[in-house]
């Protein structure tokens, strides 16, 4: 089943209230992208990517008749190139969005956009707002740790059995 990402504007004073720019970016092997890489950029307005798809390109061909490769290790080396755009471009669209200043709001399984869609919306409307919100996780934070009073995580471990062992064996050395 596909796997989605969805993305909201956080530039110029736009909220999360704005649901209609939201953007779902199926992440997986797209193959317009494969066969049809620079018409698939102008498409998606990847500008920087399109020109440093193009910049390479023309290096490598270059490259590559400077050396004398013949006709098929230069098709081959396009293929390669191609396969590489299918299966990199829904990287390389979250990386647009994250520099135009959008975040990631969520991740969503479903078997189309639609249901992605659908997917996404019930659980923001159903009060859990964004599931994956970065921006609310003190990253600078040392982990917390069991043994300082006052933490959630701070409880004492269980105390051993009158045994003191764990596990299917009762006695150290007993038969099994």
């Amino acid at each position: 089943m596909p796997v989605y990402t969805v993305h909201a504007p956080v530039a110029n004073g736009v909220s999360l209230s704005a649901t209609d720019r939201f953007v779902f970016v199926r992440d997986g092997f797209h193959f317009w992208a494969m066969v049809a890489s620079v018409i698939w950029l102008l498409w998606y307005r990847l500008w920087l990517v399109l020109i440093g798809y193009i910049v390479l390109m023309i290096a490598i061909h270059f490259g590559m008749s400077a050396i004398g490769a013949s006709r098929d290790t230069v098709f081959a080396v396009d293929l390669l190139i191609a396969i590489l755009m299918g299966l990199e471009a829904a990287s390389l669209r979250r990386w647009t969005l994250s520099r135009g200043k959008w975040r990631q709001l969520d991740i969503v399984v479903a078997d189309d956009e639609e249901a992605a869609e659908h997917r996404f919306f019930e659980r923001w409307a159903g009060g859990r707002g964004p599931v994956n919100d970065q921006w609310s996780v003190d990253r600078g934070a040392p982990p917390p740790t069991r043994n300082i009073p006052g933490q959630p995580f701070s409880k004492p471990p269980p105390p051993l059995p009158q045994g003191g062992i764990i596990g299917l064996f009762p006695e150290p050395g007993g038969p099994r």
